[in-house]
């Protein structure tokens, strides 16, 4: 067994085939509608998409003209990313790094974190630590959204054991265990593939209320002002799924 963290070899090749029936255009164009409409972003605005990932968002954000830089871990999505960028013409900055060590002041009219990419890390300080670079990072009145799994929404729809199907055939296997007393989600993925061989992954997400976020942000020395249930700013209610949650940087 690797100790290395899980996200690290989590986010690889395998994702794109656990989580494409997810991800379809459709659903990327509205987000990022959202995200504009929600941060009411003027144009050529300076965009951080911290965790960016594969460039979904960052890219079609590029292409509106705002200035983006993605930021994310896994050399493999940046790869990608950097590949779609370049063929669709969108001027996006790539940085690799690790999102507890942003190396930014003051650069940006937003950050965003999308698809809950928020809460990995064992140790929880190490999510305050991240805030505080976010904080840094945003120029005076600057925006953070938040866009992540809404813990209390999970209440009445948990599942130990279920599984979905690809696109090319593969199973996708999911045990799952709340630690009630941690309050953390540990996901056992299996990819079980049509010629028989299969791969495992876990991952572990520290879930949060949004009374969680609340003082989470504020210790960071972000101003929560405003929360949905999701980025076409629904109401937060019991039935959400989602948790968007906008705060302002503090003076």
């Amino acid at each position: 067994m690797s100790d290395k963290p899980w996200y690290e070899s989590y986010f690889g090749e395998d994702y794109f085939e656990i989580y494409r029936g997810f991800l379809p255009l459709e659903r990327t164009v509205a987000q990022v509608e959202g995200i504009i409409s929600l941060l009411g972003l003027a144009a050529g605005a300076r965009i951080l998409d911290l965790a960016c990932g594969h460039g979904r968002h960052a890219i079609p954000l590029s292409r509106r003209l705002y200035d983006v830089t993605g930021y994310d871990l896994s050399a493999v999505f940046l790869e990608r990313a950097r590949a779609e960028a370049s063929a669709q013409g969108a001027p996006v900055r790539w940085i690799q790094g690790d999102m507890r060590e942003l190396p930014f002041d003051a650069e940006f009219d937003a950050v965003i974190n999308i698809f809950t990419s928020f809460g990995y890390f064992a140790d929880p300080e190490d999510d305050v630590r991240t805030l505080h670079g976010v904080r840094r990072a945003l120029r005076p009145g600057g925006m953070f959204l938040l866009e992540t799994m809404h813990r209390d929404g999970l209440l009445g729809r948990f599942q130990q054991r279920w599984f979905d199907r690809t696109a090319n055939g593969s199973i996708v296997l999911h045990e799952v265990r709340w630690d009630l007393a941690r309050d953390v989600l540990d996901d056992h993925v299996t990819l079980l593939r049509p010629d028989g061989s299969q791969t495992a992954y876990r991952t572990s997400l520290h879930l949060r209320s949004l009374a969680g976020f609340l003082a989470l942000m504020r210790e960071a020395g972000l101003v929560p002002e405003a929360w949905y249930g999701g980025l076409d700013g629904s109401p937060l209610d019991l039935s959400s799924r989602r948790l968007v949650l906008i705060s302002r940087r503090g003076e």
